[in-house]
């Protein structure tokens, strides 16, 4: 036998045979590493059909409570010393909170994908990633439209000249314009805020399971990884109270209301990240179950029903001998008595 095809029998005795679990784990690694987005991809996606059809109707619903008019509280003059602040723009834009919020993270799953090519981890982190900052933007506009809380530079937004009118009930009658005074009736809870904790947080706990933070080794450097975008988010909702477009109370509640709702995202997908194997994602570690404890084929079933088929049909047979035995028995013993009671006639 050529050198190499003994080297290559005594590796697969060790990986199949005689390696122990770390080998093992490793072998099944690799096979579920075939997993790719080309082989896998649309039947995990089909598997999850429902969740983006849900995901697709709260995109609509977000949009609709954007365009929604938010209940214009009242506001006296007595209560615009708190509402005077200037109208300055907004220091992270509009535009940015996506960018940051979501596409940074979903860079973050496609180069964990290129090093591991494992397609439950990058569907489930995307799809944890669009609900948590979904529905964290679905209830942050929902309370927004319901309470109608007034911005800090509620008075430049309502009297762009600086001459304040009120009505004979001391509410204000503004002559801005329309869509300013609209926006200026948003304050609750901070929007910049809750996507910026839903996206960045969820990341942040992506980022704790992958490099195994709390695995007791204490390597406490690992957490500055973890924090890095809990520190840029809740710089973000800073930056909305030096804006003066929130109030401290509206950036305090968005951003607990993103984290809440990232972490309750994160874990239908993932396990803790305190967890020993809080590095993946549930699928995969049931794939492993599934490589480990592989189902019986199709064939082996049919041959033991066959087996059992043929043992009953023997079983049959040796009943269909038994009861001829004993009914040629009882012929022959009436035939024998009928014999009998014929030569007793005769005599």
């Amino acid at each position: 036998m050529p050198w190499r095809n003994v080297v290559g029998s005594l590796c697969c005795f060790n990986i199949f045979g005689g390696g122990n679990a770390f080998q093992n784990s490793r072998m099944r690694e690799v096979q579920v590493g075939s997993h790719t987005l080309r082989s896998h991809g649309v039947a995990v996606a089909r598997i999850h059909l429902h969740d983006w059809f849900i995901f697709l109707l709260l995109v609509l619903i977000e949009v609709i409570l954007y365009l929604t008019h938010p209940f214009y509280r009242y506001v006296g003059k007595d209560m615009m010393s708190d509402l005077k602040y200037p109208f300055k723009d907004n220091t992270v834009p509009v535009w940015a909170v996506p960018l940051y919020a979501m596409l940074l993270p979903i860079a973050v799953f496609l180069f964990v994908y290129w090093r591991r090519r494992d397609i439950y981890d990058l569907h489930h982190a995307i799809l944890g990633l669009f609900y948590s900052v979904l529905i964290t933007a679905v209830i942050t506009d929902a309370i927004k439209n319901a309470v109608g809380r007034p911005r800090p530079n509620f008075f430049w937004r309502c009297f762009p000249d600086g001459k304040d009118v009120y009505d004979k009930l001391g509410n204000v009658i503004c002559h801005g314009d329309a869509d300013v005074i609209k926006e200026g009736h948003k304050s609750f809870p901070s929007g910049h805020t809750s996507w910026s904790f839903a996206g960045l947080g969820f990341l942040s706990l992506y980022l704790s399971g992958k490099i195994k933070v709390f695995d007791q080794r204490g390597h406490i450097a690992k957490l500055c990884i973890v924090f890095l975008p809990l520190l840029f988010a809740a710089l973000v909702g800073v930056s909305r109270v030096d804006d003066y477009w929130h109030h401290w109370q509206d950036v305090f509640a968005g951003g607990l209301l993103g984290l809440v709702i990232s972490t309750f995202c994160y874990l239908q997908f993932f396990p803790p990240p305190y967890h020993s194997q809080g590095w993946g994602p549930y699928a995969y570690f049931r794939v492993l179950e599934t490589l480990a404890n592989p189902p019986p084929p199709s064939n082996a079933i049919i041959v033991v029903q066959n087996e059992q088929d043929v043992e009953r049909q023997a079983e049959n047979g040796a009943d269909d001998q038994s009861n001829d035995r004993f009914l040629g028995l009882s012929i022959d013993s009436n035939s024998r008595s009928t014999m009998q009671e014929t030569e007793t006639e005769r005599k």
